[in-house]
């Protein structure tokens, strides 16, 4: 037997992953922990988009759709945001995280979204991505999402039984678009509170999750986007986190655009707005996270 015969059989492998269709799959294979039903709301699923073996950067990003914890805009927050990154080269991982709708509160979310870190992490070689060039984004209540998963993340558990439970949650950078931030602030979006810890939620959980009073100086880099136009969740929201990763000296970048109203994804038509992607990519390459 040729003895380079396995490792050709592992790059066809990696080949075909790269190039293939968009593959759906449950984030918890064994089953989600806590799990109170068994139909879709209450099993949580990555959907992977590889990218394309050609102009694969190793770089990938976990996508968190919004929809104010009770639903997912999982169409213009996800399987387009998914595209746009694959044609940078990145792939895309969309998480469906769990929501109010199937009963399910904070911390469920959390564990979710850093559970599909975790899992990029662990099967980075798999799909030929780094396993330190792994990002993640949020829109609105998504955005809320990622701004808990960046301000509460640990290292791993070495003795976990499989590689995913060994892997950090800790992404290494962020994109916030037009987030959720504050908690029991005049600028709250309620809803999303509501949806994620109930009407009645103790001052020093809200407190935690109020996430401009969670930023360290190592929460990872963070790129912002917001309209000034926004009425659904203000830019205080954007303006506060943004400040206080300046304070805690997180690289940072905030772009504020006068025009938009709330959820305009990738913004296309939007004049002004619909600059952002290019804008993110541009403060990709100068993070080095993208050649």
């Amino acid at each position: 037997m040729n003895p380079l015969t396995p490792f050709c059989a592992c790059l066809a492998l990696s080949a075909s992953l790269l190039t293939a269709a968009p593959l759906r799959e449950p984030l918890y294979p064994g089953g989600a922990p806590g799990s109170k039903g068994d139909g879709p709301e209450h099993q949580p699923a990555l959907t992977w988009y590889p990218a394309d073996a050609a102009n694969n950067t190793g770089v990938a990003v976990v996508i968190c759709p919004g929809g104010g914890y009770g639903g997912h805009a999982v169409n213009h927050e996800g399987h387009q945001i998914a595209e746009w990154l694959n044609s940078l080269g990145i792939s895309g991982v969309i998480v469906e995280y769990r929501l109010s709708k199937g009963g399910y509160r904070h911390p469920f979310p959390l564990h979710d979204a850093q559970h599909a870190v975790r899992t990029v992490r662990a099967r980075a070689a798999e799909f030929g991505i780094a396993p330190d060039k792994i990002g993640i984004i949020g829109f609105s209540a998504g955005g809320h999402l990622v701004s808990t998963v960046i301000t509460h993340f640990d290292a791993g558990n070495p003795d976990a039984p499989d590689a995913v439970g060994k892997a950090s949650s800790r992404p290494d950078f962020a994109i916030l678009c037009y987030p959720v931030i504050a908690f029991d602030e005049p600028f709250t979006h309620y809803g999303s509170q509501h949806n994620l810890l109930g009407k009645d939620a103790d001052k020093d959980l809200v407190r935690s999750l109020s996430s401009e009073k969670q930023v360290t100086p190592q929460t990872p880099p963070s790129f912002i986007l917001q309209t000034d136009a926004d009425t659904v969740v203000p830019a205080e929201n954007a303006v506060a986190f943004y400040l206080a990763l300046r304070k805690a000296k997180v690289p940072a970048e905030l772009h504020v655009y006068q025009p938009g109203r709330h959820g305009l994804g990738l913004a296309k038509g939007v004049t002004g707005v619909e600059q952002w992607p290019a804008a993110c990519h541009a403060w990709l390459r100068n993070m080095k996270f993208l050649p």
